[in-house]
This record gives structure tokens, C-alpha cells and sequence, in this order.
């Protein structure tokens, strides 16, 4: 594994949710959640590794969310998200596109007020055996989570022939695509660090959106 570790002492204290969202045992995405959460971990921040099978819930229905509230996993989750500064989905790729629980889940959480998604950071990451690597997977997963304005970072990491990818001790094979997967997250911890500790990193994201600026938190030039 290579040595791409930060100095934890330089930086504030972060959270950060990683939700699983193959509800499979022996997922290749689990193993690849692992791998985030120890980047997480080794470079500073507090992590939590949840999967979905953790957050059941039916499909969405309006009529039974007025007739019986909202399920246990999506409250469940909503706590998950609010007690974490930022969130990282690490997602196969179903059929070109996302996993329908997970699609699920956002449609539950979108109900809640305050919306849980809105301005939290979000770091996209899957692993699927394709040359595409769930890539498709997570470009159809930025629309509803930018939808509910999620920050979703940039640059999202699919790791192709995954099958192939991984060694006895759960590491990635390819040294060079191990150290990309840490500078990948350690980027993303900076700029939840920036976002949490230093408020003024929002003007990129007010000018972006097109949205209010906010006196207290936000930097607005005359």
C-alpha cells in the first residue's frame, strides 16, 4: 500500500460517512469502501462505514408517509448523513445506472426537512468487472444528489476490471491506481476541511449556483 498519508496534524478534524450501497457480502465495492475508509482514517479524519442493508425501507409512497411516517432506515440514515460533516457513495453499477435502493433512500431523504443532502459535501466512488468501471453508475447518481444540492466533488474515482483489482490482503494491485484512490480522497477531506472550518470557501459555490450569499458564513464582494 503506498505511503500517500497527509500530516493529520496540519489539518482539522473532519467526519465522513462512507455508505455502501451494494447490499451484496462479498461486493467488490466493499472492498473498495474499506479502502476509502482507511485513507480516511490514516490521513486525520473520523470515519463511519455504514451499507444500505443497514437503512432498509420501502419503495417510496407518498400515501404511506402520510399514513405511517417515514421508515426507520431513512430516519436512521438522516441521522447517519447530519452526523457527519461530508459523505462518500461508494456504488456499483446497475444497467448503466444506479442501484433502485439507493435510488430509493434519496427519494425517502429528499422528504425531510431540513433536507439532509443539501450543501454536504459528497465524494462519488464504484468498482464494477466492466472496462467502464461504474462510471455511468455514478454520472446518472450526480443528478438527483445535485438536484438536492449536494456538493458533489468533481472528480470521482471507477475502478475498472475490478475483479481483477484487488490483492490477497485487500489492497489494490496497481500501486499507481492505489495512490490515485488516496489523493483522490485526501483532496476531497481538503476541501471538507475548507468548507467546514473555513466558511469562506462557499463564495465558489454561491457564484457556481447562482444562490444567496449568506453574510454570516459567506464572502461577498461589492
Amino acid at each position: 500500500m503506498p505511503d500517500t498519508a497527509a500530516q493529520p496534524s496540519q489539518w482539522e478534524a473532519v467526519r465522513v460517512l462512507v455508505l455502501l450501497a451494494s447490499l451484496r457480502r462479498e461486493s467488490l465495492n466493499a472492498r473498495l469502501a474499506h479502502l476509502t475508509g482507511e485513507c480516511i482514517s490514516a490521513n486525520g479524519g473520523t470515519v463511519t462505514v455504514s451499507r444500505m442493508a443497514e437503512f432498509e425501507m420501502p419503495l417510496y409512497d407518498q400515501d404511506l408517509q402520510d399514513d405511517e411516517g417515514f421508515p426507520a432506515g431513512a430516519v436512521a440514515l438522516r441521522q447517519a448523513l447530519e452526523a457527519n460533516d461530508a459523505f462518500a457513495i461508494v456504488s456499483p453499477e446497475y444497467n448503466a445506472s444506479m442501484p433502485g435502493a439507493l435510488k430509493n433512500a434519496i427519494d425517502w431523504l429528499s422528504r425531510f426537512s431540513p433536507q439532509p443532502f443539501n450543501e454536504r459535501q459528497c465524494l462519488l466512488l464504484s468498482a464494477s468487472p466492466s472496462m467502464a468501471g461504474g462510471n455511468r453508475g455514478l454520472w446518472s447518481l450526480r443528478v438527483p444528489l445535485e438536484h438536492l444540492g449536494s456538493r458533489v466533488y468533481p472528480d470521482m474515482f471507477s475502478l475498472a476490471q475490478a475483479h481483477q483489482a484487488f490483492d490477497d490482503d485487500g489492497n489494490l494491485v496497481n500501486g499507481q491506481l492505489h495512490a490515485r484512490l488516496d489523493q483522490t480522497v485526501i483532496a476531497f477531506m481538503d476541501l471538507v476541511e475548507a468548507s467546514k472550518h473555513y466558511p469562506c470557501i462557499k463564495r465558489a459555490w454561491v457564484e457556481f449556483l447562482g444562490e444567496r450569499p449568506d453574510p454570516a458564513v459567506d464572502r461577498v464582494e461589492a
